[in-house]
């Protein structure tokens, strides 16, 4: 890999890219611009990605009231690494702004722990471009059912309603529930009793807990009840798993 290296166009900048001979990978920070690929074109503003790979010819403009902040780095690696389309939207600006200065703060130590870390960092941001190119950003219900269940998940004990995260999100609980089933494949009832059965199993196998002591930390105040569920999800008792 190349030092990572962060620019500010210039007001009269433009960018007409020779075949590229190894991948690029090319980040908006800030600025409003146009980039194109063979017949693609993309508006540019902060969080837009892109990895090139050897032969392509991108081109880009920027307007010079708003000019482009761009991170980047050229690097040779032998599997293909470019997604198709080249670019994608980064919605975490704050990871991706954290995981360009890192890298570039690590490369410039210019020792081999560094390199490393700016070599990590250069996979992670290929990973999250990837990840923008094939998942792309839902909307803002979406996002927000998405955090009542990691919520689920964290904290799988509480008395959970679907009242209560319906109301959390704005919508009537049907809304909720459709969505819900729809992003996740199952209603939240469900989706909480896996979150508390999964965190059962890590009790029971990694920690100290009796099954009591782990039904009751879970919400559950019949043993007998707890000890049925997850059964049924799991093939083994409580007990077997202890």
């Amino acid at each position: 890999m190349t030092a990572p290296t962060f620019w500010r166009c210039e007001p009269s900048w433009s960018w007409t890219s020779p075949q590229l001979a190894d991948h690029l990978l090319w980040c908006v920070l800030d600025g409003r611009g146009v980039l194109e690929l063979d017949s693609r074109r993309q508006e540019l503003h902060p969080g837009i990605c892109a990895v090139f790979q050897p032969g392509d010819a991108p081109r880009a403009t920027h307007d010079p009231h708003r000019r482009l902040l761009v991170f980047g780095m050229h690097f040779v690696t032998a599997p293909a690494v470019a997604p198709e389309p080249r670019w994608g939207e980064v919605m975490d600006r704050e990871l991706l702004g954290v995981l360009a200065r890192t890298s570039d703060a690590a490369y410039r130590r210019a020792d081999p722990i560094g390199r490393r870390q700016a070599e990590l960092c250069l996979e992670q941001l290929v990973a999250l471009i990837w990840d923008a190119v094939h998942n792309p950003a839902r909307g803002g219900a979406d996002a927000e059912v998405d955090e009542i269940a990691r919520q689920l998940r964290e904290d799988p004990g509480r008395d959970w309603t679907v009242s209560e995260m319906s109301r959390g999100v704005a919508l009537s609980r049907a809304q909720f529930t459709r969505r819900f089933v729809k992003q996740f494949g199952m209603s939240p009832a469900q989706y909480l009793i896996q979150a508390r059965i999964d965190r059962a199993h890590q009790l029971l196998t990694e920690s100290g807990m009796t099954v009591t002591e782990t039904a009751a930390a879970l919400g559950y105040t019949d043993v007998p009840y707890f000890s049925r569920q997850y059964k049924q999800r799991t093939g083994r008792s409580p007990s077997q798993d202890r």
